[in-house]
């Protein structure tokens, strides 16, 4: 068994429900539509309608979301937070083909393992997907959607590619050029699966030279684990930390991250939200209060890594 590192002190998550139908445990998550439904917002009243400007009544849903979640930020005490991320998985690609294909034992057992699908691409398919996203922004940001003031986005192509095509050419702050922050800790489960293991950081500036490296970016992938891979535990715990990480340093209350299907599973497990798929492509935003607490980091167990398949 493995644990975190402890600290200090450390925040605390849950998800705020009454703001998007996917947090409403009646959505069906098989049948949901984030491009025709404004990404799930909940048409609804808020208390803090009444302190805007005298336009209120013309003003968006969007607008009035915005403004009663800058409210709450600056109503709340100094270790109180809200956040909105806005959680995008990645356009089709080679990979998810194959797995269909394939059928997942098989998958697991040994397509998953050729050099064929080293940092997976996306196919003409997860381009349209991604289209989607951009052409669904595109038509919220006329309606008032707040413009996410970060973009984070994992280090894998299929997801470098996706937030690209998605965000470039919308017109707004942080998008001419679009410049997001590549996150090392916010990719795939990690091991075993070629398709997981990422491309040099010389490459990845190649391709996308406007895009921002964290700090630490190692030249090569040196999470990657050819025989091993990582637990669901593991996972959560790494994304537990991705999160300690951005409440601590990011003060900004808007936020896009571009990532994988077990990546939001782990993120909306950590941030306390119910279980819900995403298509490939798809996007679920989430409003997260944060709590900082006093004291260490609960320790967390999780599962070893474990071998490949026989």
């Amino acid at each position: 068994m493995a644990s975190s590192t402890p600290s200090k002190s450390h925040w605390r998550f849950s998800t705020v429900p009454g703001f998007f139908y996917q947090s409403e445990p009646s959505t069906n998550a098989s049948t949901f539509d984030y491009a025709s439904s404004n990404f799930g917002l909940i048409p609804r009243s808020y208390p803090t309608d009444t302190t805007t400007t005298p336009e209120t009544k013309t003003k968006s849903p969007w607008e009035r979301f915005a403004h009663h979640i800058r409210s709450l930020n600056d109503t709340s005490d100094e270790n109180t937070c809200y956040k909105v991320l806005f959680l995008g998985r990645h356009g089709e690609g080679y990979h998810n083909v194959a797995e269909r294909e394939y059928g997942t034992v098989e998958w697991d057992k040994h397509y998953s393992l050729l050099p064929t699908y080293t940092d997976a691409r996306l196919t003409e398919t997860g381009r349209s997907q991604a289209r989607t996203a951009h052409s669904t922004w595109a038509t919220q940001l006329k309606k008032g959607i707040p413009v996410p003031e970060s973009f984070y986005v994992s280090p894998l192509n299929r997801c470098l590619e996706t937030a690209y095509i998605t965000f470039s050419g919308l017109g707004v702050q942080g998008t001419e050029p679009f410049r997001p922050v590549v996150k090392e800790l916010l990719r795939e489960t990690i091991g075993q699966h070629t398709c997981d293991g990422r491309s040099s950081k010389s490459a990845i500036m190649a391709e996308y030279p406007f895009y921002r490296i964290e700090a630490g970016f190692t030249e090569t992938d040196e999470m990657y684990d050819p025989v091993l891979r990582e637990s669901n535990s593991a996972r959560d715990k790494r994304f537990r930390d991705l999160m300690q990480d951005i409440f601590t340093n990011d003060e900004v209350v808007f936020l896009s991250l571009t990532a994988h299907s077990g990546a939001i599973t782990s993120l909306l497990n950590v941030l306390g939200h119910r279980r819900f798929e995403l298509e490939t492509g798809g996007v679920i935003p989430v409003l997260v209060r944060g709590e900082r607490v006093e004291g260490e980091l609960p320790v967390m167990e999780v599962e070893m890594w474990f071998g490949v398949p026989n």
